[in-house]
């Protein structure tokens, strides 16, 4: 029997993602003058103020008020109407030093022998359903958003979008797990106040739906601009007015939309976050090396979908264990436990061997701190970071090295593909 299955994304204006992109700024610039840097950053957001906390270990000093300020002025928070804005509010910083006894566990005197940041399990999915191994509910939400956004900053017949938004698709499926059709869109988009709250509602309505959605539709192999058929149900700021957004409408903290960051709700997620974590916490750098092996797993051909469960404890440098469920698409004469231990054969997973196989001790987080870690494309760009005592690195750094599919030839030769 065909089902529904949905994911939501929310744009770089939600206070939560307003809170990642900070901490990820934080940690961008302690590695940028320090690669050895260990930092646990965490942000609260809200009406007018900013909360920087955390642990940090680094040989650097970073003025992490301005990194602050700056982060959220880029996002659009500019205006005093907004109640939040990045020259006015207020930043205060408890940023501490590392445990040592935390430390003692990670750092060894041979760098292979680097133990894991923390105990844990991370998960990686991948599927062949789109071009990037994402599901595409979720990657039909991510790229709402993302084209809203462009949409805010460039066209004037949109200029009365503000930063906060939330998006969320529900795909009909058949029973082969074969995308059918859109069921419904939903776009919560916060906006000026217009003085007429109908024709405002009208309008926005009207411009996500014949403006923003067929931007995104454009950007679609043919097969799935397929889904976007006349009865979609849409739901556009379904609560009507949607002016007091952003931490003034609600508080935001680093750390909680973890399942937009991976996978929609699809595959699983240790419940581990990202942002504001340099690569020692395997929270991010193992769920960052289990996508890289799901997604060169199903590129391979060696399942249509895959999802790879690791495991650490804290101080230790072998993982517990690798765990694989192929759902029952698996094109090789092999058990997911057959699999798992030929994953392990390819893919060292040593906290360290995981930092250097995907080069995660550079400055690359502020880029995967909004519409997700995973599915993006990899890159690689130019940064300049400024320290306060005036000294300046310009470095040029590879952005989702985890998504590179760069391992396909070595495990179609592992698994005789």
């Amino acid at each position: 029997m065909p089902y529904l299955f949905t994911s939501e994304s929310v744009s770089e204006g939600h206070p939560d993602k307003i809170a990642d992109q900070i901490s990820d700024a934080l940690l961008d610039n302690f590695l940028a003058f320090d690669p050895k840097s260990k930092v646990a950053c965490e942000t609260l957001v809200t009406t007018g103020l900013t909360v920087l906390s955390g642990e940090v270990k680094s040989s650097s000093y970073v003025d992490v008020q301005q990194v602050a300020r700056e982060v959220i002025n880029r996002i659009g928070y500019t205006k005093g109407a907004y109640m939040f804005d990045g020259n006015s509010c207020g930043v205060i910083s408890t940023i501490h030093e590392q445990s040592q006894d935390i430390n003692q566990g990670v750092d060894r005197s041979s760098p292979e022998e680097q133990g894991a940041g923390d105990q844990g399990m991370m998960f990686g999915y991948a599927t062949k359903e789109t071009e990037n191994y994402m599901p595409l509910a979720l990657d039909l939400s991510h790229k709402i958003l993302m084209e809203l956004a462009i949409l805010r900053r460039e066209s004037e017949e949109i200029s009365y979008l503000r930063p906060d938004a939330k998006s969320q698709v529900t795909i009909e499926y058949s029973d082969d797990n074969i995308p059918q059709r859109i069921e419904a869109i939903v776009v919560s988009t916060q906006h000026d106040d217009f003085d007429e709250d109908e024709a405002m509602l009208k309008k926005i309505k009207n411009d996500i739906i014949n403006i923003l959605i067929p931007r995104v539709k454009a950007q679609l192999k043919p097969e799935l601009q397929k889904l976007f058929t006349d009865n979609i149900k849409y739901h556009i700021n379904p609560t009507g007015k949607f002016v007091i957004g952003g931490p003034h409408g609600d508080a935001g903290l680093t750390g909680r939309k973890i399942i937009v960051d991976t996978y929609g709700g699809k595959g699983a997620h240790g419940g581990g976050a990202f942002s504001g974590k340099d690569p020692s916490k395997v929270d991010r750098s193992a769920a960052y090396a289990t996508r890289h092996i799901a997604k060169n797993l199903v590129a391979a051909g060696i399942a249509d979908e895959i999802l790879v469960q690791v495991s650490y404890a804290i101080g230790v440098v072998e993982p517990m264990g690798i765990y694989v469920n192929s759902y029952g698409t698996a094109k090789v004469n092999m058990s997911d436990g057959e699999i798992a231990r030929k994953i392990s054969e390819v893919f060292d997973m040593r906290p360290y061997a995981i930092e250097t196989r995907l080069k995660l001790r550079n400055p690359i987080y502020s880029e995967s701190a909004a519409y997700g870690h995973m599915g993006r494309t990899p890159r690689f760009v130019t940064k300049t970071f400024s320290a306060t005592n005036g000294e300046e690195v310009t470095m040029e750094v590879e952005l989702f090295t985890w998504e590179k599919l760069d391992y396909v030839e070595k495990v179609k030769k592992a698994f005789g593909v």
